[in-house]
């Protein structure tokens, strides 16, 4: 398979986060780590971060035309981030802001499986629509809102608006629902509300995106199926569902049809995963059969895996 000619013609308008990402190469998981001390590793690098950003440059690298939107600090951070996208072929509207600082996450990944972030993203969180040159929306055939749970100024009718935008430009509009950092802590009242802001966007968006576990906190669903029709229900007019090791899902309307993974035969890269997935979904979004686009999608899930197809780039000096 040559990504280039399966993506090529594709666009993509990005807005999300973006922000340096340190990976750590996977520690022993363990009670250890809570007690002073220091543990060594065979790796520990820079990279592009940010589910927005990953997206961008991953869509860039299959081929695609891509436009990103966001905010970065005024700092030497932001100026790396900025030549990172020209490097790599990302246009990016960086809004620089001199009041907040370019965003860090620590991605540390563990031998059990598990990933727990680690982050100060300053400029991200204070992201607001006047922030977003929307005129770039022109040229795109869809739009992605990436990293929706981080900025209070989008979460609160931002997104709305964007969304309604895309949709009169003629996009098709992309959501990913990832995990909101404030589930795990936040006052009921709060999570209830955040949750009902991202709901009322549902009825502009074209494809939701998520794993199991994300789908079913965002609707307060028992299991996986009511979590699907409650978001449908919404608005939304499909769900794209990352199921790990049981490969990929498309869920519109109907029962939700699966495709099993490609096979890895060893794991190089172990995170931004999903975000590869969704990205194959939207760039071949009304190209292919349902089932063709999910196995296409998980044929470079597995690529990228391997480290055999290098999409997330390292940070530019």
């Amino acid at each position: 398979m040559n990504p280039e000619e399966e993506f090529r013609g594709s666009s993509l308008c990005v807005v999300g986060n973006i922000n340096r990402d340190i990976k750590i190469a996977p520690l022993p998981a363990g009670d250890y780590l809570f007690r002073d001390g220091e543990t060594s590793v065979s790796s520990v690098i820079e990279t592009i971060g940010g589910g927005g950003a990953n997206s961008a440059f991953a869509a860039v690298a299959l081929g695609a035309n891509v436009t990103f939107l966001g905010k970065a600090g005024a700092d030497g951070l932001g100026d790396r981030l900025e030549r990172t996208m020209r490097l790599h072929g990302v246009r990016g509207r960086l809004a620089r802001d001199e009041r907040f600082s370019s965003g860090t996450s620590v991605a540390l990944s563990f031998d059990n499986g598990h990933r727990h972030f680690v982050s100060s993203l300053p400029a991200n969180e204070s992201l607001s629509l006047a922030d977003l040159d929307l005129a770039s929306l022109a040229g795109h055939d869809h739009l992605l809102r990436a990293d929706v749970w981080f900025s209070k100024p989008m979460l609160f009718e931002g997104n709305r608006e964007l969304f309604q935008a895309a949709r009169q430009a003629g996009l098709a509009v992309s959501l990913d629902l990832n995990w909101d950092p404030k589930w795990n802590h936040a006052p009921a009242g709060e999570i209830v509300e955040r949750k009902n802001a991202v709901r009322a966007t549902l009825p502009w968006v074209t494809l939701a995106h998520g794993n199991a576990r994300e789908l079913k906190e965002f609707a307060d669903a028992p299991d996986l199926d009511t979590a699907l029709k409650r978001i449908c229900d919404w608005g939304a007019e499909a769900v794209v569902v990352h199921l790990g090791a049981d490969g990929a899902g498309f869920h519109r309307g109907g029962p939700l049809l699966v495709e099993p993974p490609a096979p890895v035969k060893a794991t190089v890269n172990n995170t931004g995963c999903g975000d590869v997935l969704s990205v194959c979904m939207m760039l071949l979004h009304g190209k292919r059969e349902i089932a063709e686009r999910l196995r296409l999608s998980n044929a470079i899930v597995a690529r990228f895996m391997e480290g055999r197809l290098k999409l997330i780039p390292e940070l530019a000096d």
